[in-house]
């Protein structure tokens, strides 16, 4: 049976300490974050377990682990201090003096292309965020945003932005388009198809590497070719770019990427990139964050510097049709 909790004499500071120690699930991290000793982080977590009348949070071999209550707890909580944030000090961020940390969810090879030029504009500001890159491996990060375990996720969401469109201003989540790209096929310099159109037949013909960040065997490509009633041979299947243009810059195999990463490789100096024979709709990559963090200033700095840096680099892609011509 839960305890009454008697809202007119709870420290609401304790609720601050539940949602960074919520967010790190570890004590030592949290105190860092708050600026306070770890013994301060547990006796305040002492003092709201008492006031809630039941343990929040169990020891974990990497920390701690919230219990059933405290789970359902902490999405109202980090709600509700969002918008206290939002309401008691609205555009108050400064990034030049306000310290600030983000946690972005992307994948490696989204990685590459933001980082750089994020990290360039913060040291060029002398701005004092602190960002952590949180691997992302699905397709919907939903769930990690409402429970407050990423404050960005950055990737190729199709179904989730499709719902968000959908839902409207209902959804708890928004999202803005950081850039689109169109797929081209690519292969090492010198390589037999590169100096002729590539045909369906051609390309069909080939022995090819796929990308698949989930391991299926089988991607958009293969979809595309089963409704024209062809097939290729898949050679190998990796979940990196990085890997995927190291193995084709060595090899005859060719892949298929998005043609704003193809950078993202390390590799693009030992590549050609051709249009591909047959349809495949674009890739739109986007950001997604929760509704809580709509007004506050800092999330609305770093998303201004992550547009910017989304618009320096496609400012500096030449389109797939002029990357066909490069001579090799």
């Amino acid at each position: 049976m839960q305890t009454a909790l008697n809202f007119r004499t709870l420290d609401l500071n304790l609720l601050r300490v539940f949602d960074v120690v919520m967010a790190e699930r570890n004590l030592t991290r949290a105190a860092e974050r708050l600026s306070i000793t770890q013994p301060a982080v547990s006796n305040a977590l002492k003092r709201l377990r008492d006031s809630v009348g039941e343990d929040l949070l169990t020891r974990a071999p990497s920390g701690v682990k919230p219990t059933p209550r405290a789970e359902a707890l902490w999405p109202d909580v980090r709600a509700a201090l969002g918008h206290l944030r939002a309401a008691l000090a609205p555009g108050a961020f400064d990034p030049a003096t306000d310290a600030a940390s983000f946690r972005i969810a992307m994948a490696d090879s989204t990685a590459a292309l933001f980082m750089p030029p994020l990290v360039a504009q913060i040291e060029q500001s002398r701005a004092l965020a602190n960002l952590r890159v949180l691997p992302l491996t699905t397709r919907d990060p939903s769930a990690m945003l409402e429970r407050g375990d990423a404050d960005l996720a950055i990737g190729y969401f199709p179904e989730t932005v499709a719902s968000l469109l959908s839902e409207g201003r209902e959804s708890l989540l928004r999202h803005a388009r950081l850039h689109d790209s169109e797929y081209v096929c690519v292969m090492r310099r010198g390589h037999p198809l590169a100096e002729r159109d590539l045909t369906l037949d051609a390309y069909c013909a080939a022995h090819h590497l796929l990308v698949s960040f989930s391991g299926r065997a089988h991607g958009l490509v293969d979809q595309a070719l089963t409704a024209l009633g062809r097939k290729r041979r898949i050679v190998l299947t990796v979940n990196q770019y990085f890997t995927a243009g190291r193995v084709v810059a060595r090899s005859n195999l060719l892949t298929v990427l998005p043609a704003y990463f193809v950078e993202a490789t390390g590799c693009g100096d030992q590549l050609v990139t051709r249009p591909l024979p047959f349809h495949l709709n674009g890739l739109d990559v986007a950001m997604l964050w929760h509704v809580r963090h709509d007004h506050s200033s800092a999330h609305q700095w770093l998303r201004a510097r992550l547009l910017e840096a989304a618009a320096a680099h496609a400012s500096a892609v030449p389109p797939p049709t002029e990357r066909a011509t490069v001579p090799t």
